[in-house]
């Protein structure tokens, strides 16, 4: 199956900080690396690195040669991109020493994309194809609307959460991939569990196939016939920029390609633990061969142990 990622494009400059700076203060950063990212330039490395068949299509300025480049030796197709006059968005990210992060995105030449530009993608594509959008572009409810009417199966990550999400019509979405904090305000409720936010969704959108992450509690899976709890796999963290889009591309790639659901929750699981591990954001996703190498290593130590335990 094709996929179409109509997604974000950015450069992604790196701070790692002791501390998260205050109001009025000035802190020195001990590190600083320049990355290629964007929740979709991420994505669709994920998804390429998995085995998919993947097109990226979105805009970039006249600095965007390296973002091409990168997604080009990954694996992606990058011949549906479009140059703008605006230079090429850009992320500022801040990194604590536990990993965590926060991060600015200018938006560029990702706010570029048009209705018209929209229209001539989608020509390349056919119904029963796959369309992931994310919320960093302009147009996002555009495509959307113009996706299902193509008959395509429309994947939504609503993130970054803003005003805009308002203006989607995700009774369109077949597939809605958010993390708590997203699923917690789509679902209107302050609860701190996981099926609350669930049920509460799957009110709100009976049909779509709901896929929540939980950080380091793991993340979720439910659509008509089953609901099901992925746990995650341990890991050494050293950055989680990239550790979302990591697990989108990789369960989409599983979900294009055949696998059951649960299956793609695992690699996805699998590939997440992976990239936290290193640094950057698109650097850091594994490829598959490395992902399913450690899960057959897994599989194949669950089922030593029982037979150890049995000689004891």
């Amino acid at each position: 199956m094709k996929i179409l990622n109509l997604g974000s494009l950015n450069i992604d400059r790196i701070y790692s900080v002791e501390h998260y700076a205050q109001a009025g203060e000035t802190i020195p950063a001990k590190t600083y690396g320049e990355f290629c990212g964007g929740k979709g330039l991420n994505q669709s490395i994920a998804l390429a690195r998995a085995g998919a068949q993947v097109f990226h299509a979105g805009c970039v300025g006249a600095d965007g040669g390296i973002l091409l480049d990168t997604m080009a030796a990954a694996g992606v197709r990058t011949e549906l991109i479009r140059e703008s006059s605006e230079p090429s968005g850009h992320a500022v990210i801040h990194v604590d020493p536990e990993g965590q992060n926060k991060i600015t995105i200018f938006g560029g030449a990702n706010s570029d994309v048009t209705p018209a530009y929209i229209d001539d993608v989608l020509t390349h594509f056919e119904p029963g194809e796959m369309l992931l959008l994310q919320n960093e572009i302009s147009n996002v409810p555009y495509a959307i609307e113009k996706g299902r009417e193509k008959g395509m199966t429309v994947v939504f990550n609503p993130s970054p959460m803003d005003g805009g999400i308002g203006r989607c019509d995700l009774q369109k979405v077949d597939y809605l991939i958010l993390n708590e904090v997203e699923g917690r305000q789509l679902a209107d409720t302050d609860a701190g569990d996981a099926q609350t936010i669930l049920e509460k969704l799957r009110q709100k959108y009976p049909k779509t196939v709901l896929v929540l992450t939980l950080g380091s509690r793991g993340s979720c899976y439910m659509d008509e016939k089953e609901t099901f709890y992925q746990k995650i796999f341990p890991a050494r963290t050293v950055d989680t920029t990239g550790a979302g889009d990591t697990f989108t591309g990789y369960f989409l790639a599983g979900i294009a390609s055949g696998r059951p659901p649960r299956e793609a929750m695992e690699y996805a699981a699998m590939a997440s633990a992976i990239s936290v591990g290193r640094h950057g954001a698109s650097p850091g996703i594994p490829g598959f061969d490395e992902v399913h190498m450690k899960m057959a290593r897994l599989k194949e130590s669950v089922m030593q142990s029982p037979e150890q335990e049995r000689r004891k």
